[in-house]
């Protein structure tokens, strides 16, 4: 029986020296699928002789230099070819590849980076805002679920408030805790072993990823209506609240008291 979508067999990789770029090309090999790789300085006649042999043009790229890449490279590209992103904001990166390429376009969303945690299920995120990209989003999730990554569907203000919660506000919540904590005297004596979990799981986020969080929450219109949010909750902790407050983020745990 024939599929119903017409399968990825090749793609190509637009900043394939990055992190996520170098470690999706390198699953896509393994996984049999022909991979074109373009860094800068992009090549292009490189990109005239393989782009138009792609089934699949994955962008890689920071968000703010999307629209000096897209120029290079959809003039390129292929009839019927899917273009895609993998950043971490969908609004404005939609909508400049709608802008720029009048195929299909598919924003994803691997939502991990090039080191899976052995206890971590990777899923992406799919988005595809206009109803002429939907018939593509089955052969994008079937590629990442050959990759060996699980997939889902999703909307661009979904995913963008969702992502205002886990990446900006997990980000802007905790340098301003460690802000805040420094400003005691001798704190570093009284460092607990939780306080301890807490400093290692933000370090790599602040000490070495900041800059990149920066760029997230500023490209993310929801950013600032999630710390908005999170201000309003911490006015209940600052009245006293700590039993609702404590009950409502029990539900992060609901399964375990099944």
């Amino acid at each position: 029986m024939e599929s119903e979508f017409n399968r990825i067999h090749s793609i190509a990789v637009i900043g394939s020296r990055g992190q996520m770029g170098g470690f999706l090309a390198l699953k896509a090999e393994r996984a049999g699928i022909l991979v074109h790789r373009f860094d800068q300085p992009l090549d292009e006649e490189e990109m005239a002789r393989l782009l138009p042999k792609s089934d699949f043009v994955l962008l890689c790229i920071p968000v703010t230099v999307m629209d000096d890449v897209l120029p290079m490279v959809v003039p390129h590209m292929k009839k019927g070819a899917v273009l895609s992103d993998v950043g971490s904001v969908k609004g404005r990166p939609l909508q400049q590849m709608i802008r720029a390429y009048d195929g299909p376009v598919v924003g994803t969303h691997p939502l991990f980076g090039p080191t899976i945690p052995v206890d971590f299920d990777p899923t992406v995120a799919l988005v595809a805002e206009r109803d002429g990209d939907k018939p593509s989003l089955p052969a994008v999730k079937d590629f990442f679920e050959r990759l060996d990554f699980g997939a889902f569907e999703s909307t661009e203000e979904e995913h963008d408030r969702a992502m205002a919660m886990i990446q900006s506000l997990n980000f802007s919540s905790s340098i301003a805790f460690f802000a805040c904590a420094r400003e005691l005297p001798n704190i570093e004596k009284y460092v607990t072993p939780s306080f301890k979990r807490r400093l290692e799981a933000a370090k790599k986020m602040v000490t070495q990823d900041s800059d990149l969080f920066v760029t997230i929450s500023g490209a993310n219109e929801y950013s600032l209506e999630a710390i908005r949010l999170f201000r309003s909750f911490l006015s209940l902790a600052a009245s006293g609240d700590m039993d609702l407050l404590s009950e409502r983020a029990s539900w992060w745990w609901r399964e375990d008291n099944k």
